[in-house]
């Protein structure tokens, strides 16, 4: 296995999901310094989502047109770039036009690194280069509260762009000497109606479940955009199942490893990436800790990731895919069930432990659909199955953010209605449970799986 290119792509991807969080913890202070509220802030945090999700599905055509080591480097350079314009904004404009631009970087740095190191990889190699890819994923929006809290109260806001300068002058450097040469180019028109359809469905969408998590959300205009997301995206399938060249191919879907991947797993994406602020908002908002306290405890799900990786790849070897899916969903479902059972008087020591099996579970989890879904595809079929996963991926995550801001915000209304304010954080035990049951439409898609699924990748 090509090592160095996997440790590259995976340094590579931390930074770019370590900036998908990490101005989370600094919104107050940055409204301070543009004199804002926090919650205007969060403007930016939704346009750096919205660029990477519309911008994912175009990396396939450049990696294609261009080769993907020539836009991989220039993906860096124009992420490490806006990361210096986002430091040096002066007003809250400037800040998201910045954060544009980096998500357009990141939308290309993130699936086209990851075609390099599918191509670079044997089947044999693929299940310990895709857990070489798994821990940013896992690690940054863990550590990106603690980093994010920390560099804002010591040297200021701006620092939470400022440390990706010297990632990105590393990540630029290495790749010279890492990235394979001499790719097959194509010279496909690019799909510019399927193109445009899918940005309008993703924006409308992002958009309106950014309306649902305000305080008096707008309803006409949720309403409205959700009409406009399901229209355009419905539009957007149907002009690319026949376009001579459209912008993503549907065709990887037909294999039954790869749609469980995306399907289930995107599920699965969608509900794990909701855990850390749900956890944040528990511990902060309902139980009145310190930032602090709650970034610290935060931490104890990384660590899970950490103690397990070791052990993914022999577990997901002697039992295979099917069996560890469904048991990671499963039991990932009654973590999120043991945490409605948190008050504030909870020993800090269970709350720990209980997080740290969260992390090796999302840990588990994510390395198993991950490899799954490129178990049965072809190589001359690996562009468009990666092109189609990531944009899965991507809106995945933004997804679950924005989800979970408006389950908490619904359980938490209800809870107030219904209780009154005696019990605070009734609404966040049961927003646990929501994601708790969820869990199961994932396992229960993965227990459909052949036995056997994948298993020429746990064989060698």
């Amino acid at each position: 296995m090509n090592r160095p290119l996997a440790l590259l792509v995976a340094a590579a991807f931390f930074m770019e999901n370590l900036d998908g969080t990490i101005i989370q913890t600094a919104a107050p202070a940055i409204g301070r310094s543009f004199g804002v509220s926090a919650l205007e802030v969060t403007v930016a945090i939704t346009a750096y989502l919205l660029a990477v999700a519309v911008g994912v599905p175009a990396s396939g055509w450049f990696a294609g047109r261009f080769g993907a080591r020539r836009m991989f480097l220039i993906a860096i350079v124009v992420f490490t770039l806006a990361s210096a314009t986002c430091a040096a904004s002066q007003d809250l404009g400037e800040l998201v036009a910045s954060r544009v631009a980096q998500g357009i970087g990141g939308a290309m740095m993130v699936p086209i690194g990851r075609l390099a190191v599918l191509r670079a990889v044997e089947k044999s190699d693929l299940l310990r280069a895709i857990a070489y890819l798994t821990w940013p994923a896992l690690a940054a929006p863990l550590i990106a509260p603690a980093l994010g809290g920390i560099l804002t109260d010591t040297v200021g806001w701006h620092w939470i762009f400022l440390i990706n300068l010297p990632i990105g002058v590393a990540c630029f450097l290495a790749g010279l000497h890492i990235l394979p040469r001499g790719e097959e180019l194509s010279h496909n028109p690019f799909d510019a109606i399927g193109f445009a359809l899918s940005a309008v469905s993703l924006a409308s969408l992002v958009f309106a479940m950014q309306q649902l998590t305000v305080v008096q959300p707008v309803w006409w205009i949720a309403a409205g955009l959700l009409a406009l997301a399901l229209g355009s995206g419905i539009a957007a399938l149907a002009w690319m199942r026949r376009a001579a060249h459209p912008l993503l191919r549907f065709t990887a879907l037909r294999t039954r490893t790869f749609r469980v991947g995306n399907a289930g797993g995107g599920l699965y994406r969608v509900i794990v990436s909701a855990a850390p602020l749900l956890f944040t908002l528990l511990f902060q908002v309902a139980f009145g800790w310190s930032a602090t306290l709650a970034g610290g405890l935060i931490v104890a799900i990384f660590a899970g990731n950490i103690l397990i990786k070791p052990l993914t790849s022999p577990i997901i070897r002697r039992f295979g895919f099917r069996r560890v899916i469904v048991v990671t969903d499963v039991a990932g479902g009654a973590v999120f069930a043991l945490c409605a059972l948190f008050d504030p008087s909870t020993w800090l020591w269970v709350i720990v432990g209980v997080l740290v099996v969260s992390g090796a579970l999302r840990s588990m989890g994510f390395t198993a659909y991950q490899s799954l879904q490129f178990a049965d595809i072809d190589p001359g079929a690996t562009l468009d199955a990666n092109s189609l996963s990531s944009t899965v991926q991507q809106v995945a995550v933004a997804v679950g953010i924005a989800f979970s801001a408006i389950v908490v915000r619904a359980t938490t209304a209800l809870a107030s209605a219904t209780a009154g304010s005696s019990n605070v954080w009734l609404g966040y035990r049961w927003a646990f449970l929501v994601f708790a049951v969820l869990m199961i439409v994932p396992a229960v898609e993965a227990s459909r799986l052949p036995a056997g699924a994948g298993a020429h990748l746990v064989s060698a």
